[in-house]
C-alpha cells in the first residue's frame, strides 16, 4: 500500500501519543509531558499515537512512494549478506509520522482477548514447573539443556509482566498490576520501577543520551574511561558476554529511589517489597530444602538463562550496522520505532515460550498491541512498510558482527569497533574463532 493512499484513513486508537516532531520528543514518564503533546504519558504507560477524535478528520502528510535505485538496492543486499541479515531496510522517507504508520494497522490487532492472556499464564506456569522437574531428574550431561529450557520459560514470565506494564494484558488495571508483580517477583524484577523506566525506552527509542534500554558507548566516553573500565567494556560489550549485560541494567536502573518522583515512590516501594518478600522467604526455603547447590541449580542458573534472552532480544532488536541513534533535535518517532527496530526470527519453540516477544517491530509502533496479535501486526507492517524494515534470522554471523564490530557509536560512521584505531588481540582472536555460518 502506498502511504499516499491512507491519508484520510482513520486508524485504531492506541493510547497516549508519542511525538512525531524531531524537536519535540516525549518526556520520559518521570518528567512532566510537554503541553504541545496531544495525550500525556500517563500512569497507564506509553501507548501509540492518538488517531483522531470521533467525527473529526486528522490531516496526514501525503508521502509519495519511491523506489530504491538498483545501486542502492545492491548496496543494502551486500550489507545484509556481509553482516548476517536477511534484509536491510532502505532509507526512511521524510514526512512520515508514527500516526501514519499506526493507521495502516487493522483495528483487530488492538483487541484484548482475556482467554489468550490467561492461557499464556497457564502455559508459562506449566513450562516453568516442567523445566524444574526436568532439572531435578536430568543427568549432569543434560542439565545444560534443562537449564536453557528453564531460562526460556522464565522469560515467558517476564513477557507476561511486560504486557501488564503496557496495559495490554487485561482491561482491569488492578489485575495487570497484580499479575505483573507476581510474574516478575521470582526474577527479582520490581514491576513498577521497570514499567516506568521501560516506558522511557519507548518514548525515546534510539535517542542518544535518553534511551534507557540499550544505549551505545560514545567515543569520548570510552577514551575518558579508566583503563580497567575500558577492559571491562571490552569483556562485557565486545564478546559473547554481551548476552548477559541486562544484569547490569537490572541492577543500575531499578533499585535507586532517587530515580523516581515523590508521586511514583509509593508504588515503587510496593514492588520492592514484593521482590524483597521473595528473597526473604523464597531463597531460604530453597536453600533449606535443597542446599546452596540446589539454589544455584534451580534458581540462579535459570535466572542467568532468563538474562541471556533479556539481553539478546534487546541488543538484536536495537543494534544493527545501519541503524542510527540520533540527538533529540534530529530524532523522529516513526523512523526510530519502525526502521530503528529489527525483526528477528527465532526457533518456534522459543517464540512459543516467550510469547512472541521477538515480533518486536509492531510493539514499538504501538505498545498497546497484545503479544498474541504481534504476528498479524507484523504482516500488516510488512505489507505497507516492509521496504523500510530490517529483518534477520537469529544466526552466528549477525551475533559475531554485534560482538566484534558494533561497539562504539560514532555519529558520522554509526558503529565502530573498540579496536578501530589499532587491531587488538582480544578482538582479532574472536574474529577468527567465532563462526561465520548463518
Amino acid at each position: 500500500m502506498s502511504p499516499a493512499l491512507f491519508a484520510s484513513r482513520q486508524g485504531p486508537s492506541c493510547g497516549p501519543m508519542l511525538s512525531d516532531s524531531p524537536r519535540s520528543s516525549v518526556a520520559a514518564p518521570f518528567l512532566p509531558a510537554r503541553p504541545a503533546i496531544a495525550g500525556r504519558i500517563a500512569h497507564r504507560g506509553v501507548g501509540c499515537p492518538l488517531m483522531q477524535r470521533q467525527g473529526q478528520r486528522l490531516a496526514v502528510a501525503t508521502v509519495e512512494p519511491s523506489t530504491a535505485s538498483p545501486e542502492e538496492a545492491q548496496r543494502l543486499k551486500d550489507l545484509a549478506m556481509e553482516t548476517g541479515y536477511l534484509k536491510i531496510g532502505r532509507e526512511f522517507p521524510k514526512g512520515v509520522t508514527l500516526s501514519d504508520i499506526v493507521k495502516t494497522l487493522p483495528e483487530e490487532v488492538m483487541k484484548l482477548d482475556h482467554g489468550k492472556a490467561w492461557r499464556a499464564v497457564a502455559l508459562t506456569s506449566a513450562a516453568v514447573a516442567g523445566s524444574m522437574g526436568l532439572i531435578a531428574i536430568a543427568p549432569w550431561y543434560l542439565l545444560p539443556f534443562a537449564w536453557f529450557l528453564a531460562g526460556t520459560a522464565a522469560t515467558g514470565m517476564f513477557v507476561i509482566g511486560h504486557d501488564c506494564g503496557h496495559r495490554s494484558f487485561h482491561e482491569n488495571k488492578v489485575v495487570e498490576d497484580v499479575v505483573g508483580t507476581v510474574m516478575m517477583m521470582p526474577l527479582i524484577y520490581p514491576f513498577e520501577p521497570w514499567r516506568i523506566k521501560h516506558n522511557a525506552h519507548h518514548a525515546h527509542t534510539n535517542k542518544l543520551e535518553e534511551d534507557t534500554a540499550w544505549h551505545p558507548i560514545r567515543p569520548g566516553q570510552f577514551e575518558a574511561a579508566p583503563k580497567t573500565f575500558q577492559w571491562a567494556l571490552r569483556l562485557f560489550l565486545g564478546s559473547p558476554l554481551k548476552c548477559f549485560t541486562s544484569i547490569a541494567h537490572w541492577a543500575m536502573w531499578h533499585f535507586d529511589i532517587n530515580l523516581y518522583t515523590e508521586k511514583q515512590r509509593p508504588r515503587v516501594l510496593i514492588s520492592w517489597a514484593a521482590v524483597a518478600a521473595f528473597v526473604a522467604f523464597g531463597f531460604p526455603a530453597i536453600i533449606a530444602n535443597l542446599g546452596l547447590g540446589g539454589f544455584v541449580k534451580f534458581w540462579l542458573v535459570p535466572w542467568l538463562g532468563y538474562h541471556f534472552w533479556m539481553s539478546t532480544f534487546t541488543v538484536v532488536h536495537h543494534t544493527a550496522p545501519h541503524i542510527p541513534f540520533k540527538d533529540a533535535k534530529d530524532w523522529n518517532a516513526a523512523e526510530s520505532q519502525l526502521a530503528g527496530s529489527v525483526h528477528c526470527n527465532y526457533p518456534g519453540w522459543v517464540d512459543t515460550l516467550t510469547h512472541d516477544i521477538a515480533w518486536h517491530v509492531p510493539h514499538h509502533v504501538c505498545a498497546k498491541i497484545p503479544w498474541y496479535n504481534l504476528r498479524a501486526a507484523t504482516e500488516s507492517l510488512r505489507e505497507n512498510w516492509g521496504e523500510y524494515m530490517t529483518e534477520c534470522n537469529f544466526n552466528w554471523k549477525m551475533m559475531k558482527t554485534i560482538f566484534t564490530e558494533l561497539h562504539i557509536y560514532d555519529k558520522e560512521k554509526n558503529y565502530i569497533p573498540m579496536d578501530h584505531a589499532k587491531p587488538e588481540k582480544f578482538f582479532t582472536a574472536q574474529r577468527k574463532i567465532l563462526p561465520d555460518s548463518v
